[in-house]
């Protein structure tokens, strides 16, 4: 990974996310669950994952805020560190972040980062939307509840980004369980 590992991602966000809510715990989990998952994805980018999961939601951090938009804060901060671009780029369009950066008007600032798709970019997806905000894993359904739940007073622009978002995150996370297999 260009001299970067996940075990670097997980030094770094601790160091960002410990103090900003509980961010941290949200950051961990999902770390946990995508080393679970990462027999989804390519044998080459197992490492990728576990890192653009750790490092989702640094633009949360105090610190790292420009925008106010975490995913595109976040890529700012961690491109100007010198961190891979497909890396940034998973963090910058992570979980349908161009809905949300369409709705803002921040779409030609996310777009200077790569936006793969693919196995990777749903198993990041997969692993941010299978976890609450404090760090406790949940079904889909249960996150998607709790998304609305906190985001039910949003502009309008911002709901209208949510139609456009739910069926690319149901898409993304169905994906991802057929990729795993029957539960068993």
């Amino acid at each position: 990974m260009d001299g970067t590992s996940a075990e670097e991602a997980l030094a770094l966000a601790r160091e960002l996310l410990a103090d900003v809510d509980h961010r941290w715990e949200h950051a961990a989990t999902a770390a946990r669950t995508a080393a679970e998952v990462a027999r989804t994805v390519p044998e080459q980018d197992r490492d990728l994952l576990v890192a653009a999961v750790t490092l989702h939601d640094v633009g949360y951090a105090p610190g790292v805020q420009r925008t106010g938009f975490h995913p595109l804060d976040g890529a700012d901060h961690l491109k100007g560190l010198g961190w891979p671009l497909r890396l940034v780029g998973l963090v910058a369009h992570h979980s349908g972040a161009r809905f949300l950066a369409r709705a803002r008007g921040l779409e030609d600032l996310l777009d200077v980062y790569p936006d793969e798709g693919g196995p990777v970019a749903d198993a990041v997806l997969y692993c941010d939307m299978t976890t609450t905000p404090g760090g406790v894993r949940v079904p889909f359904a249960d996150r998607l509840r709790d998304l609305h739940a906190r985001h039910r007073d949003d502009a309008d622009a911002e709901r209208r980004a949510r139609a456009e978002r739910e069926p690319f995150l149901r898409a993304a996370v169905a994906r991802v369980q057929a990729r795993l297999g029957p539960v068993r």
